[in-house]
């Protein structure tokens, strides 16, 4: 039973790791085009996420690989994310994994990214852990409501995304 489990906790880790691998290659993948964009433009529209990996996007791509987001890094772009009252589509189309935007397909009535049906009155940011040998950075996102109520779920964020990005979102219960 014992040798059962460590088998099914060994293949479950190599299925996120190759998850989180395939997800940083297509973001690196789809990220190439945007180089022949303005940068003004880019700049402007990125924002303050533009700004979480200002060395490895000077040393290139193969940096890219190299550099893995920091607690600080990862709460300066949840913050900005999020902002005040949640994601702005443009937000949601290029600082969502594929397995997000899938989630959300799934559940059309709900928002996945603020275990919602509504847009809250504010969204405050907590601290930021990282699990390097899990390759994730989390934090639990507060939302409060117009109605005085807050509720709260934790955002997670793979550590070599590039662009970074929202890779997971767990409600609270």
């Amino acid at each position: 039973m014992l040798r059962t489990t460590r088998a099914a906790l060994r293949t479950t880790r190599t299925r996120r790791a190759l998850t989180l691998c395939a997800a940083g290659a297509a973001a690196l993948a789809l990220s190439v085009p945007d180089a022949h964009a303005a940068p003004a433009a880019a700049t402007a529209q990125a924002g303050p996420a533009a700004q979480a990996a200002p060395a490895a996007q000077q040393d290139g791509p193969l940096a890219q690989h190299r550099h893995r987001h920091t607690g600080p890094e990862i709460h300066r772009f949840l913050t900005w994310f999020y902002g005040e009252s949640g994601p702005t589509d443009w937000q949601r189309e290029h600082f969502v994994s594929d397995f997000l935007k899938q989630k959300q397909a799934d559940n059309p009535d709900h928002d996945v990214l603020l275990c919602a049906q509504n847009t809250p009155r504010n969204i405050d940011v907590g601290p930021v852990t990282t699990a390097q040998s899990a390759g994730v950075g989390w934090a639990t996102v507060t939302a409060s409501w117009a109605d005085g109520t807050t509720s709260t779920f934790t955002a997670y964020v793979a550590l070599d995304s590039h662009p970074i990005e929202l890779h997971e979102v767990v409600c609270a219960q």
